[in-house]
């Protein structure tokens, strides 16, 4: 069943965020990810607070999705995060399709 990683970030330094982002997206491909959501046009239907940037990454499992998080090949990305940008993450399970 997929998996997915929502993140809801504020850029902290532009030229660091395109740093994470060129390494993460390599990390996230040889683990099985792919990006839905990259930071597109949003808005708040209901409630707030104002939306801030999503990204929306599904992978082929829960497991893999934790796999990639504490590799080795996201353990450089995550450096430069840090410093990039701020955020919040989530991981979260999909449904079967019926």
């Amino acid at each position: 069943m997929s998996a997915y990683v929502i993140s809801e970030l504020e850029v902290r330094d532009p030229v660091a965020v395109e740093t994470y982002r060129t390494i993460a997206a390599k990390s996230i491909a040889q683990y099985g990810g792919r990006y839905l959501v990259r930071g597109g046009a949003a808005e708040v239907a209901e409630g707030g607070p104002p939306v801030k940037t999503i990204v929306v990454v599904e992978f082929p499992s829960m497991e893999r999705l934790r796999e990639w998080y504490a590799s080795p090949e996201y353990a450089e990305p995550l450096k430069h995060r840090r410093t990039a940008l701020e955020r919040r993450l989530i991981f979260v399970e999909g449904v079967a399709a019926a």
